[in-house]
């Protein structure tokens, strides 16, 4: 045999035990009970009935067959499959009667269906026609069948409730019937004499009126006519077709200023008080001012510049209560300008008698920021500003003072040094605004504030009489050059001690309101979230850096000195620029830092409360509280740091469990602003329920009067 031959394989026996233990397997498979769907059971159900029905039916024919019967089959007995005799008897006549129901009167009604809605026969398992039919015909029609319906309950269950909802069945104007097309507005609404109620729609009235009425119709579409011209005349005479802004200052009603008061948030209280300004060539400012107003960029006057000047140029004492960025310093500025520019200049000898005009800030930030804000309009003017402030050598600022200055602006502590040392007198001073005066009272400020004032001439006081309300009797001069003082006081709340030095010190002030006092600008809106630890607040404060969403300058408040830098570094970590501004730093310092914030050189500021009131920084996006304020007056002032000068901002603040006190306030807040939401985890807070009741709170950084300023 060759190597190339082909090897037959051999063919293996099945395996006798695989086999069986296949077989024990199927069998046992086949032996358990299975799961078949109640649809399925139906369908099995309906299949053998119509089997078993037809296999009857077969042998039944196959019986008659054999036998011979031309009758038809009997119907099958209701208890038994098998063929039965035909009925006769009573029961022959219940099924004469079951025939004639089905053959007469409900020959062709409809299928029977059950109470899960499926028709009553072999398709669904339920009872065939045929097993319907011999149960009418043996046992009778079903007489005492259930008329319940769960609808029905429920409808007679309602009826008796009152429903407030509007039914739009009810409504009964159609909007397609052609007596609705064309229905007429009232000529006269809220604001006036309408102008769409035009001439050719009275007229087209009129002319229904004539065609559904010919017997009187013609004259009342006469009289109709005849109001119509009436009314236009009326309305043209009175102007009450226009808005204040179309009308001249001669034209203006009290209606027109009332409604001009509630456009711009103005409330006023006090006697004789005159109207507001509309635009500044109605302010009654020497054109000169008025040129260097618009040449500075002031287009439009802010809601309490309109309010406080015409006031202000009358002589009157005021207290101004607006937000912060409202554009108070202007509204104080420019009447001051006004009234020093009356007086004689100074000269060798009255310079030494000290200034015109004397400015109190709380902080030196805001000191220097109105002295800038003074010179733009001063200078030009030819008057002097001088600021006084702590951390300067005094007798540098007393070098300044040597040729005089017309006004002079400063913080109360390092004014009452320069007083007490004999650097500066009052003798002439006429003038005295006292800016964020809430703000120098919370600092400590109410002493040295009080020595100042007492300083002041008493020669010259106004009377506190309805004379200090007369502006012709004080704006005349007293003893020769003198005028009577006048005395202005900006807040943005007013804390009793507030009032109290305003009863002692002001006569008869004119109060003027912006808005509601304490409340934070409609401009920024509010956000807080609950995060408790250093750790997490880093880095929920890195996630909103890093989002995109907020541009520089940012502004990050923090309540204690020794935080600013800690949190300035890890601020530096995260990749962004930032600068601190707290009590400790030097006056350089925080000119250089405030410097470097405006310029665009840094990116974030992170500060005390001492940035917190008057800091104009302009454009910030955001303001973070990295801790919330202990109060919510420095809270508010906070968030004014953004959305300043009518723009938008956003404010972030982070809560714990140290912030319960100031809960229920900062709810409230966040209520009442037209932008904001209040979260509901601060909704439903336990301490946001109701306010607390505690004593005053100091923090590391209100530390009081110390002599030389207060210690930030």
């Amino acid at each position: 045999m060759s190597s190339s031959s082909t090897t037959v394989t051999r063919r293996e026996p099945p395996d006798l035990g695989a086999l069986l233990r296949k077989r024990k397997a199927e069998d046992e498979l086949a032996s358990r009970p299975r799961f078949i769907p109640k649809a399925e059971r139906l369908r099995l159900e309906a299949e053998k009935s119509a089997k078993e029905e037809e296999e009857r039916k077969r042998r039944q024919a196959e019986s008659h067959h054999k036998n011979g019967d031309q009758r038809p089959p009997a119907a099958p007995s209701a208890f038994t499959n098998a063929p039965g005799p035909i009925p006769t008897g009573p029961k022959a006549m219940r099924s004469n009667e079951a025939d004639n129901r089905r053959n007469g009167v409900n020959g062709n009604r409809p299928p029977q269906v059950n109470k899960r809605g499926t028709e009553k026969n072999g398709n669904t398992g339920a009872e065939s026609d045929d097993e319907a039919e011999r149960k009418a015909r043996y046992m009778g029609p079903d007489v005492n069948q259930s008329t319940f319906s769960a609808k029905k309950k429920r409808r007679r269950a309602t009826d008796k409730k009152f429903n407030f909802d509007w039914d739009p069945d009810d409504d009964t104007s159609r909007p397609s019937d052609p007596r609705y097309a064309e229905r007429l507005e009232p000529a006269f609404k809220l604001g006036g004499y309408d102008d769409q109620m035009t001439d050719e729609i009275i007229r087209r009235k009129a002319e229904a009126i004539r065609r559904s009425d010919p017997e009187f119709g013609e004259e009342r579409a006469r009289q109709l006519l005849e109001q119509h011209e009436r009314a236009k005349k009326a309305a043209e005479r009175n102007g009450l077709g226009k808005h204040w802004s179309e009308k001249k200052l001669s034209e203006m009603k009290e209606r027109d200023w009332r409604i001009f008061k509630e456009d711009f948030g103005i409330s006023t209280k006090g006697g004789a008080i005159p109207n507001p300004m509309r635009n500044w060539n109605e302010s009654g400012l020497p054109k000169r001012l008025l040129d260097i107003i618009h040449k500075v960029g002031y287009d439009e006057p802010t809601p309490i510049q309109r309010a406080a000047i015409p006031i202000a140029l009358q002589a009157r004492d005021l207290i101004g209560v607006a937000v912060t960025g409202s554009g108070k310093t202007a509204a104080f500025l420019l009447p001051l300008l006004v009234y020093i520019s009356e007086l004689p200049p100074l000269t060798e000898f009255t310079k030494n008698d000290g200034p015109y005009a004397l400015i109190l800030a709380p902080t030196r930030e805001l000191v220097q920021q109105i002295e800038a804000e003074a010179r733009k309009f001063a200078t030009p003017l030819g008057f002097t500003v001088v600021s006084i402030v702590g951390g300067h050598a005094l007798e540098e600022q007393a070098f300044s003072l040597r040729n005089g200055a017309e006004i002079i602006v400063a913080t109360p502590g390092r004014l009452v040094d320069c007083i007490e040392r004999r650097v500066l007198v009052l003798t002439q001073c006429c003038y005295v605004i006292m800016d964020e005066a809430d703000r120098m009272i919370d600092q400590g400020f109410e002493e040295p504030l009080t020595k100042i004032l007492d300083a002041l001439p008493v020669t010259n006081e106004k009377p506190d009489t309805e004379d200090a309300e007369n502006a012709q009797l004080m704006s005349r001069y007293v003893g020769g050059r003198d005028r009577y003082r006048q005395t202005m006081m900006y807040t943005a709340t007013m804390p009793p001690t507030v009032e109290k030095i305003a009863k002692k010190y002001l006569r008869r002030p004119a109060i003027v309101t912006i808005g509601n006092a304490g409340e934070a600008v409609d401009t920024v809106e509010q956000r807080v979230e609950f995060i408790n630890g250093e750790d997490k607040r880093k880095r929920r404060l890195q996630e909103i850096l890093n989002s995109g969403q907020f541009q520089p300058p940012i502004i990050v408040f923090v309540n204690i000195k020794r935080n600013c830098d800690a949190v300035a570094r890890d601020i530096k970590a995260m990749g962004f620029s930032a600068v601190t501004l707290h009590g400790s730093k030097t006056q350089e310092q925080r000119e250089a830092a405030l410097a470097s914030l405006r310029n665009g050189q840094t990116d974030i500021l992170v500060a005390t409360d001492l940035a917190g009131r008057g800091i104009d920084v302009p454009d910030v996006s955001l303001v973070v509280n990295f801790n919330m304020a202990t109060n919510i007056e420095s809270y508010t002032h906070r968030i004014g740091r953004t959305g300043r000068a009518g723009k938008s901002g956003v404010a972030i603040t982070f809560l714990g469990n140290e912030d319960t006190d100031v809960l229920y306030d900062l709810k409230q807040i966040i209520s009442k602003s037209s932008i904001s939401k209040v979260p509901e985890e601060l909704r439903r807070h336990e301490a946001a329920q109701s306010k607390p009741v505690r004593g005053m709170r100091k923090t590391e950084e209100s530390a009081g009067f110390g002599g030389k300023g207060a210690q930030w």
